[in-house]
C-alpha cells in the first residue's frame, strides 16, 4: 500500500472496541511469524476506521481493538494485550502521549507507535519521553507503518527519516569542539569502526533505509546489515535511533543543511 491514511473516505463511522473491528480477517501472519496484534486510538471516527481498513489490507498485522481516546487506549490495552498501540496524540480526556506513559508504566509488553498529523516539536519529545518507541504522521504509507510496527517490537526504533532529522537537529552540538567535521580526511575512526563502517553509519544518521544505503554505496542489503551488526556491537548502541545519536556526538555528520556524501 503506498496510500497514506489521511486522505481515507470521510464517510466511514467510527469503530471503538474488540466487538467493532470485527478481527480483522485481514490480518494475516507473515512467513515464519505470527500476526502482530495492534490496536488503534485515534478520536476521528473516519480516521480511525481507515487505518483499521488499511491494516487489515496488509499481511502480519491483525487489528484487535479500535479507542475513541486516550482513556479507552490504555483499557483496551489492559484487556487485549495487544503487541502495539498505534496512537494519535491529540484526542480528549486523555491525549496520545499520557495514554503512552500508562500503557508503558503498566503494560511494558506493549509498545507504543505515534501516529499523528503533528511532526512539531511540542508533539514529538513529549511522546517519546513517555515511552513510545516509534512516530510516524499520517501521510505514511501503509508499508512504513507495518515496518514501523515491525521494528518496535523487535526492539528497535520505528521512526521515519523526517522524524530523525527532528531528533538530531535537537541533538545536535554541531559535533565536538575541536573537530574539522565528519569524515575529514585521515580523521580517527571512534571505537575501531572500519572506514565502510563509518560510511554506513554516516548514512543511518541521515536517514537513509538499508535499501538506500546499499544503492548509495554499491552493496548488498545483506552488506549493509552485517555492517550495521557489526558497528553496533562495537559502540554499544541498541537500535537506530542511539546509532543516529552516537553519529552526532562523535563528530561523525555534520549539522543539518550541510550536505553529506
Amino acid at each position: 500500500m503506498s496510500g497514506g491514511v489521511s486522505g481515507m473516505s470521510d464517510g466511514m463511522s467510527g469503530v471503538s472496541g474488540r466487538e467493532e473491528t470485527g478481527g480483522q480477517e485481514g490480518g494475516r501472519a507473515t512467513e515464519g511469524g505470527r500476526a502482530l496484534r495492534v490496536v488503534v486510538a485515534d478520536d476521528q471516527a473516519a480516521v480511525r476506521e481507515g487505518i483499521v481498513m488499511l491494516l487489515g489490507l496488509l499481511p502480519g498485522v491483525e487489528v484487535v481493538g479500535a479507542a475513541r481516546d486516550g482513556e479507552e487506549a490504555v483499557a483496551l490495552t489492559a484487556e487485549l494485550a495487544p503487541d502495539v498501540v498505534l496512537m494519535d496524540l491529540r484526542m480528549p480526556r486523555c491525549d496520545g502521549a499520557e495514554a503512552t506513559r500508562r500503557i508503558r508504566e503498566r503494560h511494558p509488553g506493549t509498545e507504543v507507535v505515534v501516529l499523528t498529523t503533528y511532526a512539531d516539536d511540542d508533539s514529538l519529545f513529549p511522546a517519546l519521553r513517555a515511552g513510545a518507541r516509534g512516530y510516524l504522521t499520517k501521510d505514511a504509507g501503509g508499508e512504513e507503518i507495518v515496518r514501523a510496527l515491525r521494528d518496535v517490537t523487535d526492539g528497535r526504533a520505528g521512526l521515519s527519516p523526517s522524524v530523525q532529522r527532528r531528533l538530531l537537529e535537537q541533538l545536535l552540538g554541531a559535533g565536538p569542539e575541536g573537530t574539522d567535521g565528519p569524515g575529514a580526511p585521515g580523521a580517527p575512526q571512534a571505537d575501531g569502526l572500519t572506514e565502510r563502517e563509518t560510511e554506513v553509519l554516516v548514512l543511518v544518521a541521515d536517514g537513509l533505509s538499508n535499501q538506500e544505503i546499499a544503492g548509495r554505496l554499491r552493496i548488498s542489503t545483506a552488506t549493509v546489515k552485517t555492517h550495521i551488526n557489526n558497528l553496533f556491537a562495537k559502540t554499544g548502541v541498541r537500535d537506530r535511533a542511539q546509532a543516529v545519536r552516537y553519529a552526532y556526538q562523535h563528530g561523525l555528520v555534520r549539522a543539518p543543511g550541510r550536505s553529506v556524501t
